[in-house]
């Protein structure tokens, strides 16, 4: 049996960091004490067995991005446990007392980028958006309709991105679920000032100004190479946002027409997002979709109640849930509010299907083909796309 407890000073945090931190090569003493100006030492668990820490997981505090609003979040991460106890139940016990922490803390939900499909589900998370990588060569980067700029690009310090990129990122927020808002420290230590990537390929960053404000911005980085005398250098797009569709158009033609660079990389793209359709031959740029952010509904209550819906109608849906008991039961979805009932059934489904379906990227009908979900009454998993249905689709661009 394990001890699973919140760590109790830097030595025990470090520590549990390292369960996963040591498939690795480890983590520096530098890297944890940034680390752990963004991860509170109380939201890291670990597992004990004997004094000696055989696992760990986090949790970022999140405000998250939801269809139509925003929510208190558990953001997961550096879950992992040291090969010497695999298959003894440490990571069980750490996701179990991981999410009534959540639960205890008032936080909905929970979400976390996988490294592996097959971990989570069986704690009650389940897909919940798309996200992609594509890579644009130059031959093939012109657009598919003239792009008449009305905005000016320039280069800018992190300092100065301090002040300018949040805006931006707050206007995705307003417009996609799956994102999660950014600390000033979080956007100083994750994002702007990396030293340990400086000396290899530092991080470039440009702003967009357009009508008078900041509207777009982008952080990348170039890699400089050359095959038989001619450029075969990439450039590596880490973040891509803009405010509105013209700012988008600019900041991604901007990055597309760099000099020197072969080819232009970006990852982490949603499925929908517009590029799509910005560029004249998508097909080349050879999108490859798979997971994206998972998610878990640790309060049904709270989580169905929290976020909009694009129809009306009633629903009730018969959970089961297994490592939160108190989502156990049916519970009715009626005018945006979700409460318990007594009422008979129209799904019956489990906590990681209705973590799949929560953001609206993954439809029921979709859940009932992948045997996913049971229809209990004629039509339901209609309504129930009709209420849960969400555009655009999520799109969390940083794995945390």
């Amino acid at each position: 049996m394990f001890e699973v407890r919140p760590c109790r000073d830097r030595e025990e945090f470090g520590r549990a960091v390292n369960a996963i931190g040591q498939y690795f090569g480890g983590v520096s003493d530098e890297r944890l004490d940034r680390f752990g100006q963004v991860l509170p030492q109380e939201r890291m668990h670990a597992a004990f067995e004997g004094g000696e820490i055989a696992g760990g997981a986090g949790a970022f505090p999140f405000d998250f991005s939801v269809p139509g609003g925003s929510l208190p979040c558990g953001g997961v991460t550096v879950v992992g446990v040291h090969p010497t106890h695999r298959r003894r139940g440490a990571l069980r016990a750490l996701m179990e007392a991981q999410l009534h922490d959540i639960h205890d803390r008032g936080e909905p939900i929970a979400a976390l980028w996988a490294s592996e499909e097959t971990i989570y589900g069986r704690f009650g998370y389940g897909i919940a958006s798309w996200s992609g990588e594509l890579t644009i060569k130059q031959e093939r980067n012109a657009f598919a309709q003239p792009l008449e700029p009305r905005g000016r690009v320039r280069f800018v310090k992190p300092d100065e991105a301090q002040e300018l990129f949040p805006p931006v990122w707050e206007a995705l927020r307003r417009q996609r679920s799956g994102v999660f808002e950014r600390s000033e420290t979080w956007w100083a230590l994750r994002r702007l000032r990396l030293p340990e990537e400086e000396a290899s390929a530092p991080r470039r960053f440009v702003a967009l100004d357009l009508d008078g404000e900041t509207r777009g911005y982008a952080i990348y980085r170039t890699h400089l190479n050359f095959e038989q005398g001619s450029s075969a250098a990439r450039l590596e797009v880490l973040e891509a946002v803009g405010a509105n569709p013209q700012a988008t158009a600019e900041i991604w033609r901007y990055l597309l027409d760099v000099d020197w660079m072969a080819t232009v990389e970006a990852s982490l793209l949603p499925p929908d997002h517009p590029l799509f359709l910005l560029l004249a031959t998508p097909r080349r740029a050879a999108y490859r979709m798979g997971d994206g952010l998972w998610v878990r509904v640790v309060d049904v209550g709270a989580a169905l109640s929290g976020r909009a819906y694009a129809g009306e109608g009633a629903l009730v849906l018969e959970v089961r849930d297994a490592l939160c008991p108190w989502n156990e039961g049916r519970w009715k979805l009626e005018g945006g509010t979700c409460e318990r009932t007594g009422e008979e059934p129209d799904l019956a489904l489990d906590a990681s299907a209705l973590g799949s379906a929560y953001l609206g990227a993954v439809s029921f009908a979709q859940l009932r083909e992948a045997l996913r979900i049971e229809e209990l009454r004629d039509g339901a998993i209609e309504r129930a796309d009709r209420l849960f249905a969400w555009r655009p689709l999520p799109w969390c661009p940083e794995i945390f």
